[in-house]
């Protein structure tokens, strides 16, 4: 006996069109929040998407709901852009969010970064010696950015590290070095 299924999955408008077909097989990566008096189930297109709404619900004053449509107009790396970047009219752009809860998202969510940050350089540091990769991170203000800004889409600092050696960090800008360290990772 076969029986069909369903979960009801809120997903924002651009993540409905970019699933596929009807019919077609796609992943789609969740978040099942349980509350009180409500089960829901929150859906995304990509991991990097999924650790920014996570973010984002972490935030006070900042509900499930409104994440979702926040996604629904800010790629997750433009966002991580406008919050490593203290960019406040880039968030006030999208709407409901005004200058001070634009404002407090940075602050949450910068302190957060910073927080990971640290955890990350007291293991390395209990290592003795320091690989080529992090020297330059110590010298080079864009490649601390765009390691904070890949830490926001959820890449710990080895697979960041990886990404990039394997790219040409001296002439890219921090958006340039973000965009390649996505492509290397995503593979």
């Amino acid at each position: 006996m076969l029986v069909d299924f369903g979960y009801k999955i809120y997903m924002s408008d651009s993540g409905i069109e970019k699933i596929g077909n009807i019919g077609d097989i796609v992943k789609v990566h969740t978040y099942y929040r349980v509350r009180e008096d409500d089960i829901s189930i929150f859906g995304f297109n990509t991991l990097e998407e999924l650790k920014m709404f996570e973010l984002l619900i972490s935030v006070s004053g900042v509900g499930a709901k409104t994440a979702v449509s926040m996604l629904s107009v800010c790629e997750p790396t433009d966002f991580a852009l406008a919050i490593i970047s203290e960019d406040v009219k880039t968030l006030t752009q999208i709407p409901g969010i005004g200058a001070k809860s634009a404002q407090r998202i940075i602050l949450e969510l910068k302190d957060k970064i910073k927080k990971e940050q640290q955890i990350e350089e007291l293991t390395s540091k209990a290592k003795d010696e320091k690989s080529k990769v992090q020297v330059a991170f110590e010298k080079n203000q864009k490649l601390e950015e765009a390691m904070s800004a890949l830490q926001v889409l959820g890449y710990n600092k080895r697979e960041i590290e990886k990404a990039f050696s394997n790219i040409d960090k001296e002439n890219l800008s921090t958006e340039d070095l973000i965009r390649k360290s996505l492509a290397v990772l995503g593979k």
